[in-house]
């Protein structure tokens, strides 16, 4: 128990709800000491020597003293290799039967006695004592695992084998990536835990882990990129050291990685390449990312504590009468009855589709929070106990419902690890529909329950189906958000196939991006939380998660009005752009923040509301070639070590640079530039990259560079009737001699349909700029600038 858990623990205490906890914390703790048993004495294991080998398509098996490798090539260029047969399937992350193996891949001999999969994109070799590298077709090495240690009970009754693996990486290499981490997205030297959690209050850059992990480590070197994906969802670490250059003749020091889990299988997948090809691997394996519905990419506002319908009405209205954009409103927990999902709180909130009506009209939407921990008793509780032949919810191993204390009281929880079970889940968002609801956020899905010390989740040994193999919570916790995402996505498309869901997720694992996006949980208000906010979003993204955002203003506190505005400002040119707050925090309103904030919030309403043809356009890119919408600096340049130690400024799509302020007081920020001409979005000056350079950055807004030669889609001037115009082309004019473009994909409309793709190219012609579509046909209406 941690400082923090004793505060918590003796607060606790005086509570009915906080004795309840307790009371399961004993309970958990209990089931563990029946349910796992201790595993004694351990013996450990190496692979020792290579003994023989056997060719497959796309590479072979080779046999070593006392373990057995697989290594594949797969169509594509991804690499695959597994430990003791573990091979690519059953996967949680990977979709279908995953890649065919490249038959052009072959295994031969390699020096010293090991052997080696060749292929047209990469070349894998393994050593005779069984450490892996991967190399560039040229035999640059850009990953180098030493071979494995298990450690095995000796009593196999115990548990199966823990195992440990480490990494080398080029001196230069940058690590990023494992999910959603405050510190980043740059992961520095440190360990790294690997088990979705909950950290129960604001978290800052110093905390982890946090909601959403996962083991995808996203390295970047001179000599390339690659993505390293060890597939297994166990409790585990990653311990990262960055490398160092020699100084004069000295020598390098490599950096790296070394990962420890307590379970599972040992496999791994690497994917080489530009940032773009990697990605686009990563979401050819995973999966594409779910395309939000249109309005689900603009402005969003959330409370927890709105209280009654009319309140909900005199926000909207508000936003209406200052002539604000708002998308959708979304309700918390105080919404439903008892805090029960699937309910409603018919005295504050009497009659929900007619609000969901009166909000529509107005081209607001209705969100609702849901929960996956269940009443005990209630309705929701007695039709999943009908569920198969054992009921729909995770059991202990003596096969008893396990129950925990959540927000309505004692509950128990869905084990969306069964298809049975994510059925009946899945067909519960009827009700939500019937209500009037357009989209769902899940919350509290680590899964959480309340506990005054250790871990606040389900006891290690409850029991999961896990797709009929079986299995404990070890296991499945990490995984347990992204089976609910699932039950919910494919629920809602069967209720709904005419329309694509809108879902994120406060959890998840690798693949989430199937079934939507991610927010970024309970932020601090502070200066730190707005940093750590980006580090999140960009983090995520790199991790093939390119849907997510932060809280607005922190979640728990109440943020000057400077802090406001400049997380504001930051939100407006993220994916999800959503402000939200605690019951018992400040307002997130603009108008609360005095008539100063108000105006200044107004222009940048303004501007997401402008850009959203642009972040339609990128939301189906992402899903095409799983590129994120929001990119680091170096994503069209990892060579250049300037960009990889950037941290504070992103690329949105290919067209802006955004340099958010980070700091309280600030009024100019230096801002690094990629190669090119860059324009000031609110000047005009153009800037030539590569380089650094100082912008102004007065409270009203922050600095925002065009890429010369780029097209966006945008809104156009308001038509006379409120609603905004139509979508316009926005061109900024190349260098002279050069040439520039871009495409615009159009939102299809509210169905699954993939829009068309529109190319355009930017051209000088004299001393005009010419913008034409992929016929040759000269686009008129356009709308050029920087000339």
């Amino acid at each position: 128990m941690n400082g923090r858990d004793l505060v918590r623990a003796v607060k606790d205490i005086g509570t009915a709800r906080g004795r309840r906890a307790w009371l399961s914390a004993w309970r958990h703790r209990r089931a563990d000491a029946v349910g796992l048993p201790r595993r004694g004495a351990e013996r450990a294991r190496v692979p020792g020597l290579l003994t023989g080998t056997q060719p497959l398509p796309g590479g072979g098996v080779l046999r070593f003293a006392r373990a057995e490798l697989v290594v594949r090539v797969m169509a594509g260029g991804a690499v695959f290799w597994g430990w003791d047969g573990a091979g690519p399937l059953p996967s949680y992350a990977v979709v279908g039967s995953g890649p065919e193996p490249d038959p052009r891949a072959v295994l031969e001999p390699d020096t010293e006695g090991g052997w080696r999969v060749v292929s047209e994109r990469v070349t894998v070799a393994v050593s005779r004592n069984g450490a892996v590298e991967v190399r560039t077709p040229g035999g640059t090495v850009l990953r180098r695992e030493s071979p494995p240690r298990w450690w095995e009970p000796v009593d196999p009754r115990t548990g199966g084998a823990r195992w440990a693996v480490r990494s080398e990486v080029p001196a230069d290499a940058r690590f990023f990536g494992l999910g959603g981490r405050a510190a980043g997205p740059r992961l520095r030297d440190g360990a790294y835990r690997l088990w979705n959690t909950d950290p129960k209050g604001g978290f800052g850059p110093g905390d982890d882990p946090l909601y959403l992990t996962m083991p995808v480590q996203l390295v970047v070197a001179d000599a390339g990129t690659h993505l390293a994906f060890h597939d297994n969802s166990w409790d585990g670490r990653v311990l990262l050291r960055e490398g160092e250059e020699g100084a004069g003749s000295g020598p390098d020091r490599p950096g790296a990685s070394e990962m420890r889990m307590e379970g599972g299988p040992l496999r791994c997948w690497v994917l080489v390449g530009t940032p773009a090809r990697v990605l686009q691997g990563w979401s050819g394996l995973t999966g594409a990312a779910a395309v939000p519905p249109e309005w689900a990419l603009g402005y969003q506002h959330a409370r927890w504590g709105f209280g009654s319908a009319d309140e909900v009405r005199r926000v909207v209205a508000a936003y209406a009468a200052r002539g604000f954009a708002l998308s959708a409103v979304h309700l918390d927990i105080d919404h439903y009855d008892g805090h029960r999902a699937f309910t409603v709180d018919e005295e504050k909130f009497p009659d929900l589709p007619l609000l969901a009506r009166e909000l529509g009209e107005a081209g607001v939407r209705l969100v609702s929070i849901v929960d996956p921990a269940v009443k005990v008793g209630d309705a929701v509780h007695a039709s999943g106990r009908a569920v198969g032949a054992g009921g729909a919810f995770v059991r202990d191993a003596a096969g008893r419902e396990v129950r925990g204390e959540v927000w309505p009281g004692e509950c128990a929880y869905p084990d969306f690890t069964d298809p049975q079970v994510r059925e009946w889940w899945g067909g519960l968002y009827g009700e939500r529909l019937a209500r009037g609801f357009a989209g769902f956020w899940h919350d509290m899905n680590e899964p959480v329950s309340f506990k005054p010390f250790g871990d606040a989740t389900l006891p290690r040994s409850a029991r999961h189906a896990l797709e009929g193999a079986g299995g404990d919570h070890r296991e499945g916790h990490n995984v347990y958000a992204l089976g609910m995402a699932r039950a919910g996505w494919e629920g809602l498309v069967r209720l709904r196939p005419d329309e694509r869901p809108f879902l994120f997720s406060r959890s998840g694992w690798a693949g989430m991006q199937r079934y939507g996006g991610t927010w970024s949980g309970d932020v601090e208000t502070s200066w730190e939380g707005l940093r750590a906010s980006l580090a999140l979003v960009l983090g995520l993204g790199l991790c093939g998660v390119p849907y997510s955002g932060p809280d607005v203003g922190g979640f728990g506190g109440a943020p000057s009005p400077e802090l406001y505005v400049r997380w504001l400002q930051l939100g407006a040119y993220l994916p999800l752009f959503r402000t939200h707050s605690a019951i018992w925090a400040g307002r997130r309103e603009p108008w609360e923040f005095g008539p100063e904030a108000e105006e200044q919030a107004r222009a940048v309403l303004a501007e997401r509301e402008r850009l959203r043809p642009y972040f339609v356009t990128l939301a189906h890119l992402a899903r095409r070639t799983g590129a994120p919408y929001v990119r680091p600096l170096w994503w069209g340049a990892p060579e250049e070590r300037g960009l990889r130690d950037c941290e504070d400024a992103f690329l949105l799509g290919d067209a802006l640079l955004v340099a958010p302020v980070l700091e309280c007081g600030a009024d100019r920020r230096a801002v690094r530039l990629p190669r090119g001409r860059w324009y000031d979005t609110a000047t005009g000056a153009a800037h030539e990259g590569p380089g650094q350079i100082l912008l102004d950055a007065p409270r009203g807004r922050i600095p925002v560079l065009a890429r010369a030669g780029s097209v966006l889609a945008v809104r156009g001037a308001d038509d006379g009737d409120g609603a905004g115009g139509g979508v316009e082309l926005e061109v900024w004019a190349p260098a002279r001699g050069r040439t520039g473009g871009g495409v615009v994909i159009r939102d299809p409309g509210p169905g699954f349909e993939a829009g068309v793709v529109e190319r355009y190219t930017v051209r000088w012609v004299g001393d005009a700029v010419v913008v034409e579509d992929e016929a040759g046909e000269v686009v008129r209406g356009v709308r050029v600038r920087g000339v």
